[in-house]
Formats: C-alpha cells, structure tokens, sequence
C-alpha cells in the first residue's frame, strides 16, 4: 500500500510539513494524504511576520493530481497564528490557495487540458470533477494573469477579431497585440459599440496615441469604428481570412464542378491543403487534377498566387502586384472568385497592408 514516506517525496513540501497518514479507499478510488505542520512558529501571511502558532483551523481537503486511477486527495487541520497585534490568521499552505479547494498543480493540469479540449464539460469528465471547478479554475486563472499584467502598456499594433460561442448565435469582440498574442480586452457583441468599448474599458490613452496599424477582417462596423477612434492608423486587413474568402470561393466552384466531373470526388481538402503539406499520394492526384483544364484548378491558381502575394519590400511594390493579381483573376471570369476579387478592390489599401 502507499506509504507516507513514498507521498512525502511526491509532494516535496517544506520540511515544516510532513505527511502523518494515507487513507485508501478502494471502494470510491479515492485516496486522503493527511498532513501537518510541524513548526511551533510560522509566518504571518501578510507581513511575514515570525508569529507563534495559536491553534489550528477546521480540517480542509483539496483536490490534488490523481494517483494511478484514483483520486487524491491533501487533507489538514491548518494552523493559525497571533501576531503582534492580536490578529489570528490562518497560514499559507505551500500546494494550494488559500481560498480554494484543489491544488496548484490539479489547477495547472487541468489549464492544460482545457487548453488542448477547448471544452469545459470534457475537460471536467477527464478530471472527474464538476463542471463549477472547472470554471472557476478558468476564473481566478484569468484574474491572476490580469493582475499580474502590467498597468500602463503601449502596442504599435493591434488586432480586432470576433470570436462565436453558443453554436454560432452570439460574439464577443476581441482587442489583442498580434505579435505576442496578448488578449487586452474582450466585449460582447461584434458592433460599433463593442469595438468603443474595448478601447474604453483599457483606460489606457497611451495604448491608442502609439497605435501604428490595426489587423482586422472586412466587416465594416469594425472599420467605420475604427477609422474614428484611430483616424493615423493604417487598417491592415487579416491575410487569414483573406485567404479563407479565396478557400470558399475555390470550394465553391469544386462543389458545382463535381457533378459533371467525377474525378474531382473526394478532393476538397486536396484543394484546401497547402501543396508543402501535402503527402506525396496526395500530390500526385492533386498535379493530375490541377495541371487539367478544370474551372476549379484555375481557381485554385488564382488563391495560390494571391498567397504569393506576400512579402514585399515596399507598400508601392505590394500595390502593383496586388493590381496584377486583380487583373488577372478577374480574366478568368469565374463569378464566385470575382466577387471577392471584387471585395478585395473595394478594401485596396487594408489588402495591400496585409
């Protein structure tokens, strides 16, 4: 069975905490880690004042990392101290927060597996937890990386994306420096009004003075709004979704093609898939159906050499090729590629930027 001596090398607190006894419970899959403190003195949590222990606090339990398949479980009667001025506080323990009741390292797991679910419910079913813990984990997470972000900051650019959540039905604007991927606020909606109030709610003015570019897609409350705010700075239009109208369109056209040509079945990902990640079967059907005279393959040649695009030295060399390219899509007079074609035009200088 485990032993004290095994949990007090896993958990590696400081030699002022020691692990008394472990309870297994075989039936629930369940194991308690009991520990104390050892110390007749500790610190005052606030001051770091040397204090002498005054008693001991109701026992607490806080979830910890699993062992094997059962649950674990830290248990302790905390104590609490007196200081000089007559205050009883209780101490800090060194695996947990105060308040909570799971451990930083249950904390940091399951961050981490949220991170790769993207799923609050999923993320609780793999924990063997409840939904709540899951989502106030996402809470006191969030607010402790706000607190600890700096209060005046400045970022030449910036990006406004709108993000869906309830199947679809719902947004939230999101203001955040492209470069590093820092969030600086989130609002809801995806209006005029939801893009003021992510600037307002940073109460930072120097944030908007230093603005360079902001990267945004083509939705016009986002632009119109903008444009207002931040009259010197260049709109600079996302080459994501840029390059995900041209993916549509080139679907499209592959959707209406197949029913007349049934070797273009089951190669819409072949189109959708850059030709450097493309495995080499892949390839091979993929050249045999570009190289053909196919609508969809001149289409996919036109998205491809506006990925191309990208690069340039300078905004006048990037304005004449992005003229080009315009010139020469809209040649081939394919209806879905031309509206974008045409989308792009009328957003010349955000499409250039990017």
């Amino acid at each position: 069975m485990f032993s004290e001596q095994f949990f007090d090398l896993l958990l590696n607190l400081d030699d002022k905490w020691k692990v008394e006894r472990v309870y297994v419970n075989v039936q629930t899959e369940e194991v308690d880690i009991f520990v104390s403190y050892t110390n007749s003195q500790a610190l005052d949590p606030d001051t770091s004042e040397v204090c002498s222990i005054y008693d001991h606090a109701p026992a607490r339990r806080w979830r910890h990392l699993d062992t094997l398949q059962y649950k674990t479980y830290i248990n302790s009667s905390v104590p609490r101290i007196i200081n000089a001025l007559g205050k009883i506080k209780t101490i800090s323990v060194p695996c947990a927060d105060s308040y909570e009741r799971h451990t930083y390292l249950f904390e940091r797991l399951a961050i981490d597996i949220l991170k790769a679910t993207k799923n609050q419910t999923k993320t609780a079913e793999l924990l063997k937890c409840g939904f709540n813990v899951i989502n106030r984990i996402i809470g006191i997470s969030v607010k402790r990386g706000l607190e600890r972000r700096p209060k005046v900051f400045e970022f030449p650019h910036l990006s406004i994306d709108e993000k869906s959540f309830k199947k679809g039905h719902k947004y939230v604007t999101i203001l955040s420096e492209p470069i590093s991927g820092t969030v600086i606020e989130v609002s809801e909606n995806r209006d005029s009004d939801a893009v003021k109030k992510v600037f307002a709610k940073t109460a930072n003015n120097q944030l908007v003075k230093g603005v360079k570019t902001v990267c945004m897609d083509m939705w016009q409350p986002y632009i119109s709004t903008v444009k207002y705010l931040l009259p010197a700075a260049e709109i600079v239009h996302d080459r994501f979704h840029l390059v995900k109208y041209l993916n549509d369109a080139v679907d499209k056209v592959r959707r209406r093609e197949v029913k007349h040509q049934t070797s273009l079945k089951n190669t819409k990902f072949l189109f959708l898939k850059n030709p450097e990640n493309q495995t080499e079967t892949q390839r091979i059907k993929f050249e045999a159906i570009a190289n053909a005279n196919y609508e969809v393959s001149r289409a996919w040649k036109i998205k491809q050499n506006f990925r191309e695009l990208s690069g340039c030295s300078s905004l006048s060399q990037a304005s004449s090729l992005l003229l080009n390219w315009i010139s020469d899509a809209l040649k081939h007079n394919i209806g879905v590629i031309t509206k974008v074609v045409e989308m792009f035009k009328s957003h010349f200088r955000g499409v250039t930027n990017a």
